[in-house]
């Protein structure tokens, strides 16, 4: 019983079927937000859904130089982490008591993997453009990582726990860390990062489709190429819910608090696509600059202000 109901988690709700459903909505709001600055329209709420079907019945190519297993296998990799984050994440926060220890961690590790699969599978495409995109995305990933796991920190010292359920619980008890100075300060940390970790302006730089035409996506083709956009939708749901998780109490999803749950993930998704739309790509010597230089120095001052009590 155990197992099946493990399998109905990770494949239904809050799983597979659950997070790639709000992660094709929450495209939606990006490209409806983006439109309203441009002054236009936007799309329907269910192009993203047409989108995915469209490319799943598109040809699949594979490069003639290409690792073919590799290649084919890093999007499925990249997807099954991205949802087996998402369901530890809501897990945690629908039911605190099946956290277990050091569960923020392991999701934090868990969504490097996306990243990960992306070098590797831009790396086995054999494209030259590609493998710059993967050498990029490295360098980013590298670049972000320390500064979003010291602003993490900040709220891990205040749980006094590493456990979703601790954290939780204390910014139940205690208020919202992000009404903090030094949650403040890491917060706004977590939303640069998270920004990186999305792909999204001014971090698309692994992508760049000025400059590299897609970079390490631009041989991805129909079946293949609908997984790594699912991907990356789910990631743009999961980043600001683990945000959330972090500073902003979490989700609760009993009476009037289920719409400020709601409204807390909207606003946070709001901040990102206008960040997005607001900011030009930077290049990856900028980036690196950025995330080691202001958000470093911001994010250690928050962990220190987090332990003087601030």
């Amino acid at each position: 019983m155990d197992a099946a109901r493990y399998l109905i988690d990770y494949l239904i709700f809050p799983g597979f079927l659950f997070t790639a459903v709000v992660g094709l909505l929450t495209t939606w709001v990006d490209r409806k937000v983006t439109a309203r600055v441009h002054w236009r329209v936007g799309p329907p709420w269910y192009q993203p859904f047409a989108d995915t079907v469209k490319l799943l019945g598109k040809e699949v190519i594979v490069p003639a130089g290409a690792r073919k297993t590799g290649f084919l296998l890093m999007p499925v990799v990249g997807l099954a982490a991205a949802t087996l984050a998402s369901t530890i994440l809501w897990k945690a926060n629908l039911d605190p008591g099946s956290s277990f220890i050091g569960d923020s961690i392991v999701v934090l590790y868990i969504m490097t993997i996306p990243a990960i699969a992306m070098i590797l599978g831009a790396s086995a495409s054999g494209n030259p453009l590609a493998i710059l995109g993967g050498a990029r995305e490295m360098k980013l990933l590298f670049a972000y990582e320390l500064p979003l796991v010291i602003a993490m920190l900040t709220t891990v010292y205040k749980a006094g726990s590493f456990s979703f359920e601790n954290i939780l619980g204390m910014q139940a008890a205690s208020g919202q860390f992000l009404g903090s100075f030094s949650g403040t300060l890491a917060f706004i940390v977590a939303i640069f990062c998270a920004q990186a970790k999305c792909s999204i302006l001014p971090f698309d730089i692994a992508e760049a489709e000025t400059e590299l035409a897609g970079g390490a996506h631009i041989e991805y083709s129909g079946a293949p190429y609908a997984v790594v956009r699912l991907n990356m939708a789910i990631m743009f749901f999961i980043v600001p819910v683990f945000i959330v998780t972090m500073f902003w109490g979490g989700f609760t999803f009993v009476g009037w608090k289920i719409l400020t749950s709601i409204l807390k993930y909207v606003a946070i998704i709001v901040i990102m696509v206008l960040i997005k739309n607001t900011n030009p790509r930077v290049r990856i010597d900028q980036a690196v600059r950025f995330f080691w230089g202001p958000m470093l120095v911001l994010s250690i001052i928050a962990l220190i202000l987090a332990v003087l009590g601030y």
